[in-house]
């Protein structure tokens, strides 16, 4: 995984041609994004093309179609975050939905097309109440779903979580949850080695929600029998939870070795050592790797005072920590940062990038059949990044929300 940015030209030099229906599938105008180096999913095609018509990517276009020249520029599909708390000042866990939107657009105009809302621990009927508004935007298309993270974890490794709300995962309580979200739940974080944890794990499967991992104790050994029971993702991977040992090796061992789990990485040069971000992704590889926010308020807003469920949060010099202990809140962090840091300090493939940043969780939320890559018939979600992986553009569903003649 420390191979440079660069790769070979593909052979072709645009988009491959619809395999489903038959495109265009959009209406409206055409617009033809050129000249840029595309991340398809076959490969990096030098001087390649994006067809938009309408809201969608279209595999042909008329002769005279205006066409954009993005010579210099990389074109790769819109960001995809399943791990989010907030942004722009607003709290997916609190903010009124007008707040919620503010966060939305904070984190689309830093590329992230499509977004998971993130809860934080809170008592069952907050939370629940909580999924009832929150699924109405996903109902709206403005999220893209929702992610319980607690009340369900350890104590022992609650991190930014209020140890006097914490629970066992009993599936009764579990469900409630699910069913509040009205269909919208996506996934959910859980201490599987507590009472109830692997029924909890079960349930979640049984109805179509990710069953994540996350802010446990567990052993190694825990931790295969809650990945046996269906569990499939691994969240934040490192951070809350033991350390890996030689004698004792503790979750991160089970989690990496597995083929059927797929592992969260905040890549923000604060939780996680390039060492250990180098580990996870030489153990798991590309088809493996999600990168994630774990944003909370303050991304995209500054530094400051916030309140992360009944936390106070101080962020300094763009670090959130809970003023009581000093545990790491979530981040600031936006995936275009995460992109640039990944390509530039981390020597990533930026093929490599993108099954991380947008393919992968795409993929694991059931939404690939619309987003996560550069495909016909897909949403025209594309973010287009200069030479040195600087966000210059975004689409999202062929609107401009960063126009890069203008950026």
């Amino acid at each position: 995984m420390a191979a440079a940015a660069s790769t070979p030209p593909a052979p072709t030099a645009s988009a491959p041609a619809a395999t489903g229906p038959a495109a265009p599938v959009g209406t409206g105008a055409y617009t033809v994004l050129s000249g840029g180096r595309v991340v398809l999913p076959t490969g990096v095609v030098d001087g390649g093309r994006v067809i938009v018509q309408g809201g969608r990517i279209a595999g042909s276009a008329p002769a005279d179609a205006p066409a954009l020249d993005l010579s210099g520029h990389w074109i790769v599909p819109g960001f995809v975050d399943m791990h989010n708390h907030g942004g722009g000042g607003a709290s997916f866990t609190s903010g009124t939905p007008e707040e919620v939107l503010r966060g939305v657009r904070t984190h689309r105009e830093h590329g992230t097309t499509t977004v998971v809302a993130s809860t934080v621990t809170g008592e069952l009927d907050f939370l629940a109440r909580r999924a009832g508004v929150l699924s109405e935007l996903v109902e709206q298309g403005d999220l893209a779903g929702l992610h319980f993270e607690g009340p369900f974890i350890s104590p022992c490794r609650k991190g930014a979580h209020s140890e006097a709300l914490l629970r066992h995962p009993d599936p009764a309580d579990v469900l409630t949850l699910v069913k509040a979200a009205r269909g919208t739940a996506k996934m959910m974080t859980l201490a599987a080695e507590l009472p109830g944890g692997l029924d909890s794990v079960r349930l979640l499967v049984d109805h179509g929600v990710i069953a994540a991992l996350g802010h446990t104790d567990a052993t190694y050994e825990q931790t295969v029998e809650a990945i046996d029971a269906g569990a499939s993702v691994a969240t934040h991977l490192f951070n809350a939870m033991p350390p890996l040992g030689h004698r004792v090796p503790g979750p991160i061992a089970a989690l990496l070795e597995d083929e059927r789990v797929t592992v969260e990485l905040i890549d923000d040069g604060t939780h996680l050592h390039p060492a250990a971000l180098e580990l996870a992704l030489r153990c798991a590889g590309p088809s493996r790797v999600a990168f994630i926010t774990d944003a909370m308020d303050a991304a995209g807003f500054g530094d400051g005072t916030y309140s992360l469920g009944p936390l106070e949060v101080e962020v300094k010099d763009g670090v959130a920590r809970v003023v009581e202990n000093g545990s790491i809140a979530g981040s600031t962090l936006t995936l275009d940062t995460a992109f640039r840091r990944a390509a530039t300090v981390d020597r990533m493939r930026v093929e490599d990038i993108v099954r991380a940043i947008s393919a992968n969780p795409a993929r694991l939320l059931g939404l690939d059949d619309r987003v996560g890559s550069l495909e016909p018939g897909k949403d025209a979600d594309i973010v287009v990044l200069d030479a040195d992986f600087t966000l210059k553009g975004v689409l999202h569903k062929g609107a401009w929300v960063l126009d890069p003649r203008t950026a």
